[in-house]
């Protein structure tokens, strides 16, 4: 299986992703809140701003202090070697 390091040593499994997204809009905030009242709310920033909020298909929502394009360039990482060994 493979994981991705969402920072401070967190991982993801990238299969699991929908979205990575902006955390600035009114509805990503809701999103946020919603996901703490229904208790699948995952702070992986560790107290730190939160640039980065990842959705999985199971419903969780998880901040990240890391920004999407840091992001995204892990999970692209993570695909090419996954293709370099398939």
């Amino acid at each position: 299986m493979e994981l991705i390091d969402i920072g401070f040593g967190n991982l993801v499994s990238p299969g699991r992703v929908v979205a990575v997204v902006s955390p600035d809009s009114a509805p990503v905030k809701r999103l946020g809140q919603e996901a703490r009242e229904r208790g699948v709310l995952i702070d992986a920033s560790f107290g730190r701003k939160t640039r980065a909020v990842i959705v999985t298909d199971s419903g969780h929502v998880i901040w990240s202090s890391l920004t999407c394009e840091q992001l995204a360039g892990r999970f692209a990482a993570g695909r090419e070697r996954k293709e370099e060994t398939s």
